[in-house]
């Protein structure tokens, strides 16, 4: 059965109620710590966190004055504390809570990408074995070249989403780190234990040095990563496109009932989602770009970066989260067809054991030039004429020398190209 994409939790993860209330649970972490270091009041904490609160619509419009978002949420959080409100944000800068909350955010969304990326390494997995022995063309430059297994393709995909589920995880720990430090880093007007204190409270690491900002290289690192695991979809787009094409169809994604392919033309099956997969990879690429252009800024901070992250991260991590889903439906659902890739095994008459029999020649005393001169004469042959390889071998007066009909009827065949797979697929632990 085809999923649709109702995920809402990776939007929610960027709209102004989750940010602002990650941004209050930053101010009463930093108010907790500050209380334990006797700078506030414990009355006022208490009345801190049992008043504090926010209304998103009242933000927007403080804001509307203010033309500062941190100032307008720490305006309308005083509405509901009232007097103890002089204590909320001592001796931070808004970047303390604006950065720390966008760490919060990634981790968020990181986690959520994570889910789908085990996901997708469990369905190649599955469709590997189901396919193991599934004998096939493989292509280079997309002519025909040896046989292969579609079980193998599959691996070879299950194996890049193991490799994507470590580059995930190391982004994610890049990005998990608060930052609690003042003006410009220095802890002047707080202590460095209310850092400490926000992060454990939030399941992030202290930021070991920072300036006004967490440094953007893990944010670059982060948006590199998603645009890797979105070339990893695509490279699997790419391959189910050239298979769907008419001339080859040895899978095809999944067409359902009352689906339309074409306004035009009613007998159209297209690889619609493959090619919308190919397309949003495109936007990884150019976001991760952005990304490393915010690594530089000005001396201990510009604001350039803000602007582009505003966009870049919520948008990267819902495109790829969409992705995921639909390259974890479509491999899911996938249409295979063995009967194809067996006649497709078959267009070049046998060609495909060119290189056997030249290896095999080389053994038996032949030069390798020879023996490559050898077989490409019968190649040619087979090409231009249509007819099969083995037939122009065994007629081959120079190959007799050397091997007997029986001899490449035996070479010739097809489930040797299968005597691998098994230890290929041990060394991948399946």
């Amino acid at each position: 059965m085809i999923e649709r994409y109702t995920r809402p939790q990776m939007g929610a993860i960027w709209n102004d109620e989750n940010k602002y209330r990650i941004w209050l649970d930053i101010e009463i972490a930093s108010t907790e710590a500050q209380t334990q270091l006797g700078i506030v009041p414990r009355e006022a904490l208490e009345t801190i966190k049992a008043k504090a609160n926010f209304d998103v619509k009242r933000v927007l419009e403080i804001e509307e004055t203010t033309k500062h978002d941190v100032i307008a949420f720490l305006t309308n959080v005083a509405e509901y504390v009232g007097e103890s409100a002089r204590f909320i944000h001592l001796g931070m800068t808004s970047s303390d809570v604006l950065d720390t909350c966008l760490s919060v955010q990634l981790k968020q969304a990181g986690e959520l990408l994570m889910q789908s990326l085990e996901r997708l390494r469990d369905i190649t997995a599955r469709r590997a074995q189901e396919f193991k022995y599934a004998l096939c063309i493989g292509r280079t430059h997309g002519i025909h070249a040896e046989p292969t297994t579609f079980g193998l393709k599959f691996l070879l995909w299950h194996e890049e989403s193991k490799r994507n589920i470590t580059r995930l995880n190391q982004a994610i720990e890049s990005v998990s780190v608060a930052m609690i430090s003042g003006a410009v880093g220095t802890y002047e007007h707080i202590s460095m234990k209310v850092e400490e204190h926000v992060a454990t409270k939030l399941g992030l690491k202290p930021a070991p040095v920072s300036t006004q900002v967490i440094q953007r290289d893990r944010h670059a690192e982060f948006l590199s990563v998603l645009a890797i695991i979105g070339a990893s979809l695509e490279k699997i787009a790419v391959e189910i496109r050239h298979l769907q094409r008419t001339e080859v169809l040895e899978a095809e994604e999944f067409f359902s009932k009352g689906q339309k392919g074409s306004s035009a033309m009613p007998h159209k099956r297209n690889p619609i989602v493959s090619e919308r997969v190919c397309g949003l990879a495109r936007l990884l690429r150019g976001n991760a770009m952005a990304a490393m252009e915010n690594v530089a800024l000005w001396h201990e901070r510009d604001i350039s970066h803000s602007s582009v992250e505003r966009v870049i991260c919520p948008d990267s991590t819902i495109t790829l989260d969409y992705m995921l889903h639909l390259i974890n439906n479509l491999l899911d659902n996938l249409l295979v067809y063995p009967e194809t890739m067996r006649k497709n095994l078959d267009i070049t008459c046998g060609l495909t054991f060119s290189q056997t029999i030249l290896l095999e020649l080389a053994q038996r005393g032949a030069s390798r030039e020879d023996a490559y001169a050898i077989v490409q004469r019968n190649a040619m042959q087979t090409w231009q004429e249509r007819k099969p390889f083995l037939d122009y071998l065994k007629a081959d007066m120079e190959i007799g020398k050397y091997l007997s009909h029986a001899e490449l009827d035996e070479i010739c065949n097809l489930d040797k190209s299968k005597r691998n797979v098994d230890a290929i697929f041990a060394r991948c632990g399946l």
